[in-house]
C-alpha cells in the first residue's frame, strides 16, 4: 500500500487499519492472547504491547523535538541497525503485563496518535526534516511507520503464527 501523501488519507488509513486489527482480535479466545509462539517467542499480546512503546518512543521523539532536544532515535542506546535487540527489550519490559492493560494502552495510545495527527497541520506532518531528530524525513512517515504499516504488519504476522498452532 502506498504511504499516505495528505493529512486525509494518513488520518483514514491509520483509522481503516486499526478497526483491521481490533476485528481481527475479536474472535481470539484469552488463551490465543497470551500463548507463546505467536511470532518466535511472542503471544499476540506481545505483538500489541510492541505497538503501544513504538508509538509511545515516537511520542517521546516528537515532545523531545517540541521542546527544541533532540532525543536518541529510536531510543538509548540503541541506532537503527539494533532493531531486533531493542524490540527484544520491549518485549522483555511487557511480557509479564496483563492483557487487558496492553490492550487498553494499545487502544488509548491509538487515539492520541489519531488526535495529534488531527491537529498537526499538513506542512507539519508533511514537511522534511520539522525537526533535527528527523533529519530529512517527515512526521508522517513516522507517523504512518507506527499506525497503518505498523497494524498491517502486526495483523499479517499474528495471523501466520496463529495458523501454525
Amino acid at each position: 500500500m502506498p504511504r499516505p501523501t495528505n493529512k486525509p488519507q494518513l488520518l483514514e488509513e491509520s483509522q481503516k487499519e486499526f478497526e483491521a486489527l481490533e476485528k481481527f482480535l475479536l474472535p481470539l479466545t484469552p488463551d490465543q492472547f497470551i500463548q507463546p509462539g505467536t511470532l518466535g517467542e511472542w503471544s499476540v499480546k506481545d505483538v500489541l504491547a510492541h505497538l503501544y512503546e513504538w508509538q509511545q518512543m515516537f511520542f517521546r521523539w516528537y515532545e523531545a523535538g517540541l521542546r527544541g532536544e533532540t532525543p536518541a532515535v529510536p531510543a538509548e542506546g540503541y541506532k537503527w541497525n539494533q532493531l531486533p535487540a531493542l524490540n527484544q527489550a520491549i518485549y522483555e519490559r511487557y511480557r509479564d503485563h496483563a492483557l487487558d492493560d496492553v490492550l487498553n494502552s494499545l487502544r488509548a495510545s491509538h487515539q492520541k496518535t489519531v488526535a495529534l495527527i488531527d491537529v498537526l497541520s499538513e506542512n507539519d506532518l508533511f514537511a522534511s526534516g520539522l525537526y533535527p531528530w528527523m533529519k530529512q524525513n517527515y512526521l508522517a512517515a513516522y507517523l504512518t511507520a507506527n499506525t497503518g504499516s505498523h497494524y498491517r504488519w502486526a495483523r499479517t504476522e499474528m495471523r501466520k503464527g496463529l495458523r501454525k498452532k
